[in-house]
């Protein structure tokens, strides 16, 4: 992908944004390249699983199918019957890969250090709202990364971030992102010849991710109301970011891929519920719609739903002043006529593969600079729509705004930032009057 490039009108606020992780870099420059994890050539790889849900096992599966001597050795969760569920399963699939004694099973917000200590490489794939700290916290301690999307919920979030893929480099690390689309060798194609001019300037691109909710995880006898909360992460916004970041930020990062990595200058957002009204549904919207304006005047349409009996599709469709790019379907229609023939390995399977061959090669991967473009795009998306303001690029750069409570400072003990109505259910932001940045 070395024919992409990062258009000079966006670099002074990216400058910008990255300002903060000038003390990081300084400090990581006096750290030894030899505290890095495990070095190339021969011998096991240590991995851990920082969440206990079915995206950080799918992501233990797939380094574990990458190479042979990937072992799993440490897992945490907030619940221990997940951390324990989970490994049941993974052992049934790879008896000799999974090596977790029980002591390297941890439950709570704190178990994320013991799972560092253990391991070469962390798999991150909790409540996004701590992607950002448990990233920084494995590299600062000489651990290679691969962590989920989004890469944070908020601007303070994604500065963390940006910070760590930061050190990354300075240390060696790998940072591998699960921005899985980057892996596709049909999407991979199909990008090369949009940049080749096979469809012209691009005109406008229409983005799609409309489906059915996450599941709803209903409150547990005796779990206090953070448990509750925690369980069921995917419907509340101090935890996830709701549907913009955590959707719609893979159609984005194609987007911009596509736009050469283009930010946008400005967007404007639309969004709220209108069907999911229970307590299990938490405080997220349930359809939002995003136009993204960039500088050299293309428009991107993105829209989101999670909402049941309803049309579903999910689309990245590039459309150019001589054809048309369905990116989804690895086609071009138009004066370039195009279908990819080639095989392409399900790439949720094959970042693993990329990520531990250049481990075993002593390469180093950091993905820091879409993983947080990309991520900060739906953030700004996502604050337009709660707030009905229109958000600019700047804006969003300069902004420490964070949905407390700051990952660094929860605590098991404490009180949810987001409590129930007089109903009995969750209240939503209301765009008009709500004010975030």
């Amino acid at each position: 992908m070395e024919r992409q490039t990062q258009p000079v009108a966006v670099q002074p606020t990216r400058r910008q944004f990255l300002k903060t992780t000038a003390t990081a870099v300084a400090a990581a420059s006096s750290l030894s390249i030899e505290r890095s994890a495990h070095a190339a050539g021969s011998g096991v790889f240590k991995i851990g699983m920082i969440g206990a849900g079915g995206r950080c096992a799918g992501a233990a599966k797939d380094a574990m199918d990458a190479d042979s001597d990937v072992r799993l050795v440490a897992a945490c969760d907030i619940h221990m019957d997940r951390v324990k569920g989970k490994l049941e399963v993974l052992k049934k699939q790879k008896p000799e890969q999974v090596q977790v004694k029980d002591s390297n099973c941890f439950e709570g917000l704190d178990g994320y250090k013991g799972v560092i200590e253990a391991s070469d490489v962390v798999l991150i794939a909790n409540a996004a709202k701590f992607h950002p700290l448990h990233t920084l916290a494995a590299i600062e301690a000489g651990k290679h990364v691969f962590c989920e999307k989004p890469h944070g919920i908020d601007p303070y979030g994604l500065k963390m971030m940006a910070r760590a893929c930061e050190l990354a480099k300075q240390k060696k690390l790998c940072v591998a992102s699960g921005l899985h689309s980057r892996h596709h060798l049909g999407y991979q194609e199909a990008i090369k010849r949009i940049h080749d001019g096979a469809i012209g300037d691009i005109v406008a691109i229409e983005e799609n991710f409309l489906r059915q909710p996450y599941g709803v995880y209903r409150r547990q006898e005796g779990w206090t109301e953070l448990q509750s909360q925690l369980g069921n992460q995917y419907h509340f916004v101090w935890l996830s970011g709701d549907d913009v970041p955590q959707s719609l930020v893979h159609n984005m990062d194609r987007a911009s891929w596509a736009l050469h990595e283009q930010a946008p200058i400005k967007c404007h957002g639309l969004g709220g519920r209108a069907s999911s009204f229970s307590e299990e549904h938490g405080d997220v919207f349930d359809h939002h719609s995003v136009v993204y304006q960039f500088a050299n005047g293309v428009r991107v349409y993105a829209f989101c739903r999670t909402e049941v009996r309803c049309y579903n599709e999910y689309s990245s469709i590039i459309l150019g002043s001589k054809g048309r790019c369905d990116l989804m379907r690895c086609t071009i229609e138009g004066e370039n006529k195009w279908k990819y023939e080639g095989h392409a390995p399900e790439p949720h399977g094959h970042e693993h593969v990329v990520l531990f061959d250049a481990l075993r090669k002593g390469q180093v991967i950091n993905n820091g600079d879409y993983m947080v473009r990309s991520t900060l795009m739906t953030v700004m998306g996502q604050i337009s729509c709660y707030t009905g303001a229109e958000v600019t690029w700047d804006q969003i750069c300069k902004s420490d705004f964070h949905f407390p409570v700051k990952p660094e400072d929860c605590r098991m003990d404490m009180e949810p930032p987001t409590k129930k109505g007089p109903d009995g259910t969750y209240p939503v932001y209301v765009p008009g009057a709500t004010k975030l940045i």
